[in-house]
């Protein structure tokens, strides 16, 4: 539904689109509540040549820690197998009837680190917790205070069923077509304009 030109190409103005063009990847951006990181958090290779962590801060020292592997968990591919985990010092407390998913920050592909991802009950649940992370292989830097860290999606629970439909290929083809002529508009507008709600984390 993004309305992008093809690669290297423009639209009816002259101008290329950036991702702000597109309300489904601004919404990933955008969508619940992001946390970021409270002081600079040093990553570097101890004397054993093992990725390791250092918070200059006293405050913070506690915020983020090493964390051994974890059993019967694979580490993703890319990524230190030793890993880490935030330990922010809040809890989180949700009506009655509501999960929250929590995740690395969405599009942010710039980010050196990757976070397991989980869903917790917090209607019921409102202890502090750990988030577990991997940090890229062969990456060592800093990550500077302020950077996000944790996207955190707030949902109602609820039972889902599911139907399946197998159209045939004349279906399909028509549908797509269909779906071109009314989205692929000159100015991309017409998801945003008429598709599209705003949504609020306050």
């Amino acid at each position: 539904m993004c309305p992008f030109p093809k690669e290297g190409t423009t639209d009816d103005y002259g101008k290329i689109p950036t991702w702000k063009a597109c309300p489904a990847i601004m919404d990933g951006f955008s969508t619940g509540y992001v946390l970021k990181t409270p002081c600079d958090i040093k990553f570097f290779k101890n004397s054993q040549g093992i990725i390791d962590v250092d918070i200059a801060e006293n405050k913070y020292k506690d915020f983020c820690s090493k964390r051994p592997p974890m059993p019967q968990f694979e580490h993703p591919s890319g990524y230190y197998k030793n890993h880490f985990a935030w330990f922010p010092d809040w809890g989180l407390e949700l009506p009655e009837g509501y999960s929250a998913l929590f995740m690395t920050p969405m599009n942010r592909f710039d980010l050196p680190f990757l976070n397991t991802t989980g869903v917790v009950d917090n209607d019921s649940v409102h202890l502090l917790g750990t988030f577990p992370f991997f940090v890229i292989d062969g990456w060592e830097g800093t990550i500077p205070a302020g950077t996000p860290y944790m996207q955190i999606l707030p949902f109602k629970r609820e039972n889902w069923d599911h139907e399946l439909e197998i159209l045939s290929q004349q279906d399909i083809y028509y549908k797509m077509v269909n779906n071109m002529k009314f989205y692929r508009q000159p100015d991309g507008g017409i998801y945003k304009n008429k598709i599209w709600t705003r949504r609020e984390y306050k």
